[in-house]
């Protein structure tokens, strides 16, 4: 639809192109035909306040549901949290036969649906790192990654394992705390097997913590907490960097053995994941991790934790030439095999 600007600009166009009625309307945009009858109307000699709109607004056309608004305001005036399908069933009551969409768009006019903001749970610097397991399928088996990232600086730190247990789990926070330099006051972990070891909530106690994991948080200075069950938005800080871990490392890469991955994981933390621009805090993990979360980390103990109950967890090895086991077969000629075969013996 053109409107008074277009023929406000084509009568000024028609005065500089010397009467080349085709040229002033193809830089309008104008069709011709809509041209000529512009002017044989006198629409273009018209002062603005003159000008009416060829179109007007459409009349509101009349819906079953208008004869029922007054009885739907009446209740949500008393009652603001009836759902649309209890309005339906008193509109059809007072003899409503339309349908339940008409309804449902005119209660969300009257009472918009209430947008849940993201709530985003920070933590000050060195005050918390978020723990998980990912379960990673390999060509030579499984492997679960330790995934552990800092609350403030979003710094990350992964290393592989073949199993999930609790000494892999120690074995892991100790090198990433060593990886830091320091350690978080508090360790939030999911509801795992090497967190807890029961569940006395229903029978009115509440969650058993591994006594030997809080005996190495203890040792570290640190204390665990629990996130609670179905809200894995309270520990999203490690749900998100376990998607990016797919995405970003795992997936389109070759691996050879277990050295070469985490070889792999260590560059990839280093030159993609903590020196990228974080999507959520616009910085870069590792600079803020050496610039603002590493001083206030604590300190290191003067030893490693040394567990009275758990076996060391052994180090993951690779099997070479050199380390399988050597079998000596015995060597015949065929002239016993044929000895044997006519029943005598070699």
């Amino acid at each position: 639809m053109h409107g008074v600007l277009t023929r406000m600009l084509l009568h000024q166009l028609l005065d500089e192109a010397n009467g080349d009625r085709a040229e002033a309307a193809r830089r309008v945009g104008v069709e011709r035909t809509t041209m000529y009858r512009w002017i044989k109307a006198g629409l273009l000699d018209q002062p603005i306040e003159a000008i009416q709109a060829r179109y007007k607004s459409r009349p509101p056309i009349p819906t079953k549901l208008e004869k029922y608004t007054a009885l739907i305001d009446a209740r949500l005036a008393e009652f603001p949290r009836l759902s649309g399908t209890r309005l339906l069933a008193e509109c059809r009551a007072a003899g409503y036969t339309g349908g339940v969409t008409q309804l449902r768009a005119y209660v969300q006019r009257l009472r918009p649906t209430p947008t849940e903001e993201s709530v985003r749970f920070e933590t000050e610097p060195g005050q918390q790192a978020q723990i998980d397991w990912a379960h990673c399928r390999l060509p030579w088996g499984v492997r679960y990654a330790l995934v552990v990232v800092l609350g403030y600086s979003r710094l990350l730190w992964l290393q592989f394992y073949p199993r999930q247990d609790l000494a892999t789990l120690i074995l892991g926070l100790e090198a990433c705390f060593t990886a830091w330099g320091g350690t978080v006051r508090d360790l939030l972990f999911d509801q795992m097997r090497a967190v807890l070891t029961r569940d006395d909530r229903l029978t009115g106690g509440g969650l058993v913590h591994n006594l030997e994991l809080l005996r190495f948080a203890r040792h570290w200075g640190c204390r665990v907490k629990v996130c609670r069950p179905y809200r894995a938005q309270t520990k999203g800080k490690v749900e998100r960097p376990i998607r990016y871990l797919r995405d970003s490392f795992l997936y389109g890469r070759t691996f050879v053995s277990d050295a070469d991955l985490n070889a792999q994981a260590v560059d990839w933390l280093a030159t993609v994941a903590n020196a990228r621009q974080h999507a959520t805090t616009k910085w870069i993990p590792a600079e803020q991790f050496a610039g603002v979360e590493r001083p206030v980390l604590l300190p290191m103990p003067s030893r490693s934790y040394h567990s009275l109950v758990l076996s060391p967890a052994a180090p993951t090895r690779e099997l070479s030439r050199d380390t399988l086991p050597q079998v000596t077969v015995e060597r015949r000629d065929l002239s016993a095999y044929a000895a044997l075969a006519a029943g005598g013996e070699a």
